[in-house]
């Protein structure tokens, strides 16, 4: 397994180790030892899996602390283009993304941990999987305009399918003045 940090401190990228034979292939999608070795989280309480048609966007969201959760994404068939922003006010690249194409034949895993909204765009038909450090708190979650002028996101996608309730949701500065006037 391999881990690389990307150029936001704690997001990782995790490419594991695929045994490829005749009949096809084999790889481990959690280990808990090789985890722990990688200074990655163990304690994943909730998995959760979607499938988003090609051109959906999915995003951004978050959950406020106490409840708020660290996210260990990959795609099982399809490709997807990753988001993960940085919402920790008093982070050097608060207000930052990272964009990473997780992809169903390589199999690469994204680690989000706790202060990120995340979100994706479906690239092609994809099954979507995310392990969770934290349970699903309805009360605690939130969110920020897929769209958001200031973010700048290239999604990669021409003709979005987004939510409803997305596309209502607060653009990244009028949500943080919100919550830090």
């Amino acid at each position: 397994m391999q881990v690389i940090k990307k150029s936001i401190e704690g997001l990782l990228e995790i490419i594991p180790t695929v045994y490829k034979d005749e009949r096809g292939s084999f790889f481990e999608n959690y280990n808990r030892q090789l985890f722990e070795a990688n200074g990655l989280p163990t304690h994943f309480v909730q998995d959760n899996q979607s499938f988003s048609k090609k051109g959906v966007v999915r995003g951004l969201h978050f959950q406020r602390a106490p409840h708020a959760q660290g996210k260990l994404v990959r795609v099982i068939v399809g490709r997807v283009l990753d988001i993960a922003v940085d919402i920790r006010p008093d982070s050097p690249t608060f207000g930052q993304y990272e964009a990473v194409e997780l992809d169903g034949e390589r199999n690469n895993m994204f680690y989000i941990p706790e202060g990120f909204a995340h979100g994706f765009a479906a690239l092609e038909d994809s099954i979507f999987s995310y392990k969770c450090t934290n349970l699903y708190h309805k009360v605690s979650e939130g969110g920020i305009l897929w769209n958001d002028a200031e973010l700048n996101i290239d999604w990669q996608v021409s003709d979005p399918i987004v939510s409803e309730k997305d596309v209502l949701l607060p653009s990244f500065k009028a949500l943080f003045e919100q919550m830090h006037p």
